[in-house]
């Protein structure tokens, strides 16, 4: 798929619709052996209509719902609206003056049509709109020859129908038509089979084409496609109905009912489930319902989920299960973040069981900084101040956080993150791989990553990341944020930042990117003169440090990486701690 320029883009009032038959395309040539016989269908017919019918359709399927009123539909390249549908209700993908129910009706009206519709007295009139709406609901549920169920309400008999009339009969007094675009489903089904995702939508096109966003080109096979069965783009989708429910606030006994059906085949969606689970029991925390988050957690394999579940047990004063689980977690932590937990969780335990209390681990101390600062007059973040304080005309200091070592690591390593594996990249629109979070990411890799790393070994790595520098210049990365890195900044780094340094800090990286990308320090200083550097973690007035943050301070100590914490105090003018 070509990459147009942002000229042509805006030359071209039908860059939309060049865009929407590229993905048709797309899709065709990549899964026609997985397409039912409507969608090869719709494809195929979408090529030959007329250009304005084309365009009609993609600017309703590329808009948000999908009902529209005559008056919305009016585009100058597009030209006559009625002229440019009539293919489309010939082909049943438009329907006019469709069936509606009232909720639908008030987002289409304003609120001087609503009270023309409906009468409204002038008390009603000044109501707010959700109000009317409520108040309509209850007058039609009183009105109407069908009483309520015991113990409905009004919108549960709506659902069922009973307030559901076509647009002309709700508003008579109005000649515009209306229109729904009765396949959206089946353009949302090719929209997730090229994307392997609902996050990503059409707007990619446009903000690529504009140069906005920009995408590495990796040439991947037309083998490499996110779904390789049928079955699986309905599961995707059966999962994405469930994650609709919990975050609509359906009850999640309903959710889980809707959940345990989805039977899935391949290890991606399980691991979709696994990490949906995981929200679910974290809602079920955040309740207090311990039972019903212990047993969700019980299920689930994804990361955190059995550190959690041991917590809940302890809230819930089960302290014999959770010190039986938190033994078996011990003896194989899934990694640092639950090392860490379990030796807290460890401590209460033994405490409540009257155990002996472990030997302390010892740690290398961190340099302390303490500093007392008068309080700053206008806006302000505490690690500005500190920078602003601390850097030198022979030392200075830049505030990085996590983006310096990431981008370091994501240049550096470039090749290796965007290799071409089956399942990695299947579309022109990938920020990083898709398997960067899986746990073989590194072992899929394996002599690539090698390779890299070993060129910190000499002095080629400070040109290679140069040349990766340039001519990757503002292409996404999944490590690189091109605003927070200068060419100054970049050099100071290559500088003062030993070799060693850095290939700690990125194996670090690689042994668990999901988790180890965050916790850096917020600055760094550098004295080129002297080709060395300090990361400073900033803590204002009653903030501590996160956990990720202790754990990469114990971890550059260990390395001999010089890092300091430093402790701000604000005092007034007459020099008293505020």
């Amino acid at each position: 798929m070509q990459q147009t320029s942002e000229r042509q883009v805006l030359e071209d009032p039908f860059y939309y619709l060049a865009n929407f038959l590229q993905l048709a395309n797309w899709i065709h040539q990549r899964y026609a052996d997985l397409l039912s016989v409507e969608e090869l269908q719709f494809i195929t017919q979408l090529a030959i209509l007329p250009r304005p019918a084309q365009a009609l359709f993609v600017r309703m399927v590329i808009r948000k719902g999908s009902l529209f009123r005559a008056s919305k539909l009016r585009y100058d390249e597009i030209g006559d609206t009625q002229d440019a549908i009539a293919p489309l209700l010939a082909l049943g993908w438009v329907e006019r003056d469709p069936s509606i129910e009232l909720e639908q009706l008030f987002d289409l009206l304003q609120k001087s049509d609503i009270a023309l519709v409906f009468k409204l007295s002038a008390r009603e009139k000044a109501l707010r709109k959700a109000d009317q709406l409520a108040l309509l609901r209850q007058r039609m549920a009183e009105q109407t020859s069908t009483p309520l169920p015991q113990g409905s309400t009004p919108e549960a008999s709506e659902q069922a129908g009973a307030f559901r009339q076509r647009f002309s009969s709700w508003h008579p007094s109005t000649d515009e038509p209306l229109y729904q675009i009765l396949n959206q489903d089946l353009c949302d089904r090719l929209r997730l089979m090229f994307f392997g995702n609902f996050h990503q939508d059409w707007s990619e096109f446009v903000l690529s084409d504009l140069g906005i966003y920009r995408y590495e080109q990796v040439n991947f096979s037309l083998a490499s496609r996110a779904f390789n069965a049928r079955q699986d783009v309905d599961d995707y989708m059966a999962l994405q109905r469930c994650r609709e429910l919990f975050f609509n606030k359906a009850p999640v006994e309903d959710v889980l009912q809707q959940l345990a059906k989805c039977t899935l085949g391949n290890d991606w969606l399980l691991g979709r489930r696994q990490k949906f689970l995981f929200q679910i029991g974290q809602q079920l925390e955040k309740i207090k319902d311990w039972d019903g988050a212990f047993s969700v957690y019980a299920s689930c394999s994804y990361p955190g989920a059995r550190l959690r579940a041991i917590r809940v047990l302890e809230k819930n004063g089960c302290s014999d299960a959770a010190f039986a689980r938190l033994t078996l977690a011990q003896q194989a932590p899934e990694n640092e973040a639950e090392r860490q937990q379990l030796v807290r969780i460890a401590a209460r335990l033994g405490r409540k069981f009257g155990l002996e209390k472990p030997a302390a681990i010892a740690v290398v101390p961190v340099q302390k900084i303490d500093l007392s600062l008068p309080h700053p007059a206008g806006p302000f973040f505490v690690e500005g101040v500190v920078r602003d304080h601390l850097s030198q005309s022979d030392a200075p200091v830049h505030y990085v956080e996590n983006t310096l070592f990431n981008a370091l690591f994501g240049l550096l390593c470039w090749e290796a993150i965007f290799k071409p594996l089956p399942g990695a990249f299947f579309h022109p629109f990938h920020r990083g791989p898709v398997d960067l979070h899986s746990a073989d990411f590194r072992q899929r890799r394996a002599p690539e990553f090698a390779a890299c790393l070993a060129a910190l070994d000499s002095s080629h790595y400070r040109q290679r990341i140069r040349q990766t520098y340039a001519e990757k210049q503002g292409i996404q990365s999944p490590f690189v944020v091109w605003p927070a890195l200068n060419a100054e900044l970049l050099e100071l780094a290559l500088t003062c930042i030993p070799a060693q340094h850095l290939k700690q800090a990125f194996e670090r990286i690689l042994l668990d990117i999901k988790s180890n990308r965050n916790g850096f320090p917020d600055l760094i200083q550098f004295w080129p003169a002297q080709q060395r550097y300090r990361m400073i973690e900033v803590k204002g007035p009653g903030d501590r440090l996160q956990d990720n943050q202790k754990r990469w301070l114990d971890y550059c100590a260990e390395h001999q990486m010089p890092v300091a914490v430093c402790h701000v105090q604000w005092c007034g003018t007459d020099g008293n701690n505020l």
